[in-house]
This record gives C-alpha cells, sequence and structure tokens, in this order.
C-alpha cells in the first residue's frame, strides 16, 4: 500500500471537515441540493456518519459554496469552527497541549486529519517558528479559501488555548484582495501579500510560555489515541504532501523524475500521470519546494548567495541565481534588499 493518497480516494470522514462547511451554508438558507450538486454526495447518506468523501468531491463541495453565497468572510468564518473541532481524540489531544509548542507540533503531525488537503510543515530556528501552507492535492482555485480558513483556524485555537492574543506574522503568496479588511478583523494587520510562500510565523520565545489548560498525562494518552485514530482513518499524506516531504529531506542529493518516482513505487510515466491528475508537473513542485527552502534559508539563516546555492546543489550562483529569479520574478538581490 502506498504511503501517500492521490484526490480521488474517499478517506475524509463526511461528518468532520465537510459537514462544518455544510451545516453553515445551509444555515444560510443554502438548498442542499444545490450545494451538494456534482459532488455524488447525498444529504441523508451525511447524517449517517459512515460516509467518506474524497479530496476531489471535498473541492468540489468548497467551490459550490463559495458559488452559492458570495461572501467575503466565508472562509474565515469556516475556519474559526474548525479546530479543536470534534474529531474524537485528535481534538482531545489539542485541548490538552501545555504550550504553543506542543499545539503546533500535534497540529503538524495530525495533518491528515485535522487538515486532509493542507499539509503544513512546522520549522523552528534560532529566532522564529514558522509553519508553512503546502497544497497537498491540487486545490487549483480553492487553494486561497483552504488557506484563509487554515490559518485562522489554527490562530483562534491557540489564543482560546493559551487565554491570550499571540503575536503572528501572516504572510500570504497571493496579491492583496479587495476585501482586505477580513484579513484585519479575523487575521491581525500584521498581515503581509506577495510574499512568495503562505507562511505563519511567531517569534521564539512564545513557544515554552506555559498554557493554563495544560494536563501532561491526559495530552500524552489523547496523543497516544489520536495516533491510533490517524491509522484505523487510512489518514495518510496526499501525493504532494508527500513529495514535498520527500524533497526537503533529500534536497541536498540529486533529484530527478527517474529516482523520486522509483522511491515513490512507480514508472516515471506512471509518475507523470498521477502529477498531471493533480494539476501539475514534477518540475514545478521541485521549484516550489527549492524556493521555499531558499526563501527560509534567506530569512531565518541570513544565507548568502552562495551557500544558498550549495545547499540546493547548484553548479555555480550565476546558475542559482537565474533559477530564482524563475521561480519568484526577482533577484536574490532585490530579494534581501524587500526582507531588509
Amino acid at each position: 500500500m502506498p504511503s501517500w493518497r492521490e484526490n480521488d480516494e474517499r478517506f475524509i470522514p463526511a461528518h468532520y471537515q465537510p459537514v462544518i462547511l455544510i451545516d453553515m451554508l445551509l444555515g444560510c438558507g443554502i438548498d442542499s441540493h444545490k450545494l451538494l450538486r456534482g459532488t455524488g454526495l447525498f444529504h441523508e447518506d451525511l447524517l449517517t456518519g459512515e460516509v467518506c468523501v474524497s479530496p476531489r468531491q471535498f473541492l468540489g463541495l468548497i467551490g459550490n459554496a463559495r458559488q452559492l453565497l458570495k461572501a467575503d468572510d466565508l472562509s474565515f468564518l469556516y475556519g474559526q469552527r474548525l479546530l479543536p473541532g470534534h474529531y474524537g481524540a485528535a481534538s482531545h489531544a489539542l485541548c490538552q497541549v501545555g504550550n504553543l509548542e506542543e499545539a503546533l507540533t500535534l497540529f503538524s503531525e495530525l495533518r491528515n486529519l485535522l487538515t486532509p488537503l493542507v499539509a503544513p510543515r512546522l520549522i523552528v530556528e534560532k529566532h522564529t517558528a514558522s509553519l508553512y501552507w503546502v497544497d497537498a492535492y491540487g486545490c487549483g482555485d480553492q487553494w486561497r479559501f483552504l488557506l484563509e480558513a487554515g490559518m485562522v483556524s489554527v490562530t483562534s485555537a491557540c489564543r482560546w488555548l493559551a487565554s491570550s492574543h499571540l503575536p503572528w506574522r501572516f504572510e500570504f503568496a497571493h496579491s492583496q484582495p479587495a476585501a482586505v479588511e477580513q484579513y484585519w478583523v479575523h487575521l491581525d494587520e500584521n498581515v503581509h501579500f506577495d510574499c512568495q510562500v503562505d507562511r505563519l510565523s511567531i517569534p521564539i520565545e512564545f513557544l515554552h510560555q506555559a498554557w493554563p489548560g495544560g494536563t501532561s498525562i491526559a495530552a500524552s494518552v489523547a496523543r497516544q489515541q489520536s495516533e491510533r485514530q490517524v491509522i484505523e482513518l487510512g489518514a495518510r499524506d496526499g501525493l504532494l504532501g508527500a513529495l514535498q516531504i520527500h524533497f526537503e529531506k533529500h534536497i541536498r542529493e540529486p533529484l530527478n523524475l527517474h529516482g523520486v518516482a522509483e522511491a515513490f513505487g512507480c514508472s516515471p510515466t506512471t509518475f507523470k500521470r498521477k502529477l498531471k491528475k493533480h494539476g501539475t508537473h514534477f518540475q514545478q513542485q521541485l521549484d516550489l519546494s527549492r524556493k521555499r527552502i531558499a526563501l527560509h534559508l534567506y530569512r531565518e539563516r541570513g544565507y548568502a548567495n552562495e551557500q544558498v546555492a550549495a545547499y540546493l546543489r547548484f553548479n555555480d550562483a550565476t546558475n542559482f541565481r537565474r533559477s530564482f529569479k524563475r521561480w519568484t520574478g526577482v533577484s536574490p538581490h532585490v530579494l534581501k534588499q524587500d526582507l531588509g
């Protein structure tokens, strides 16, 4: 059995995240037949609590919801309802964490259960803890909705668990939208756009501050139960999420289609076909990984061009600069000026 899933596999419990969105739309007077049209789902089946949906069906549901209820705050209001949520042991474990580091670690480890379409990647450096948001299934037009909902879900849950406001920094790859006030209201004014990557970050000193509701023994038991829950549901990483994890682990080694396809148990032709089904291709995914890592090295470790080029296994800095400009649209020199 592969250690990853494709976008047409049905494994997401419909009574988890999908039903939260369905209930929101029904509460706004949206007809259930219109909402579920084209998804292969039926309202009566959802009431049984035994139906699972595929990422493709979930994305179709989100697309219908956005079309039927044209509200700028839909993703943000949806995100506020997601965590800790009602996902059994996983939600219980999240409610028992003792500090921010435990919360972010648990959120990252249980990503396939708590954020089934998104693969958040937690990286802790000397001064900053960063949560990078990665598309796990090729979400296309629904990516921004999922990104906004995901960032709201994490920050609102942490604010509730910590009983205090936390100084997050929000970075989005997309340009500033017309309804930017929704970001200020539901996130914070420390929101930045055109940042090349989607990242949620916070100063390192907030990671270990004790939270009032933390219970170490209960948290440990709930965590073990949630790990069994993930196994029972078969909630594995999506193809693109698993591919990005593979790239990060092996980014300092030669990476090519043939070798990576073999690591994923496929022929190069089959692997190309699977990536195409998710709306992408090998080089695009490799470039996304290299760009994210390069930006992180510049921002968090203060690397020079030559150091980043060597880390990413480029033969010379000139070739790296050319590739970096292709990834981002700007040269490393301009980027570092923007970073101050």
